[in-house]
């Protein structure tokens, strides 16, 4: 049975790690190459690093801030924010991502997630989809709709329809943000995750309201997440990936525990 992934993420905003509630009400949480140093060490699968203003602002991903994030650890590393072309794309990989993550860009654009794969391949490329349920749809959750622009700006896309386009791009996984749900941790959206998990065959990463063990069990169990990305409980010391995926264990999902 493959291992379920706990990935710690690191918002990023002007060269600080940074945490809000629903994408906004941002409060500083330190430095994300000390951040991702500790978070590797405390035993996370893998890193993930979101340059949250780098579209916004119209700029390229800070380099520099990657540069000196991927030199402290040797667990992969996705980088997302301000990637617009394969040559942004080949820029964050030389500054030592494993993984980009590109998503208002791709929007746009959908040929960019062909162009990066085939240059560097589908298991470098991570569709990011930030969704919010849509309360007047008959189904809010199959009709979830996209956001794009750091969550400030409907895409008219849907959620499920996006991934299934993605997939179909030669994506290597879907990185799927709950806004709903983000920065509450009351829980994961695990029927948006699920409804998303069910309609393609890559990895579908879930985030947005981890807060307990329970949380992510759910979202393994329920919301089928092949794995489990969170920001708050391991940068304010809420619990270690460690600590986390030892209950993890002991409740019967399948994780990498630390030697």
């Amino acid at each position: 049975m493959l291992t379920k992934r706990i990935i710690a993420c690191l918002d990023v905003n002007r060269g600080r790690v940074v945490k809000g509630v629903q994408f906004v009400d941002l409060v500083d949480a330190g430095d994300p190459a000390a951040l991702a140093a500790r978070h590797a060490r405390e035993g996370a699968d893998e890193i993930v690093l979101l340059d949250i203003t780098a579209t916004q602002e119209g700029r390229q991903t800070l380099l520099e801030t990657v540069r000196r994030t991927a030199r402290r650890f040797f667990i992969p590393f996705t980088v997302g924010g301000g990637i617009r072309s394969g040559d942004d794309a080949a820029r964050v990989f030389e500054a030592g991502a494993d993984k980009v993550s590109v998503n208002s860009a791709a929007l746009a654009d959908p040929s960019l997630i062909d162009a990066i794969g085939c240059s560097f391949g589908a298991q470098a490329v991570v569709v990011a989809i930030d969704a919010r349920r849509d309360p007047q749809a008959v189904d809010p959750v199959r009709d979830a709709q996209v956001f794009v622009h750091g969550g400030r700006k409907p895409a008219g896309r849907r959620a499920v329809e996006w991934a299934r386009q993605a997939e179909a791009r030669g994506a290597g996984e879907v990185l799927l943000t709950s806004m709903d749900a983000d920065g509450m941790r009351t829980g994961f959206d695990c029927e948006l995750t699920a409804a998303v998990s069910e309609a393609v065959n890559i990895p579908v990463i879930a985030s947005g309201g981890a807060g307990s063990v329970d949380h992510f069990v759910d979202v393994f169990r329920r919301g089928k997440a092949d794995a489990a990305l969170a920001a708050s409980i391991f940068h304010f010391g809420v619990s270690s990936a460690r600590a986390l995926k030892e209950d993890l264990a002991r409740a019967g999902v399948p994780v990498r525990l630390l030697c």
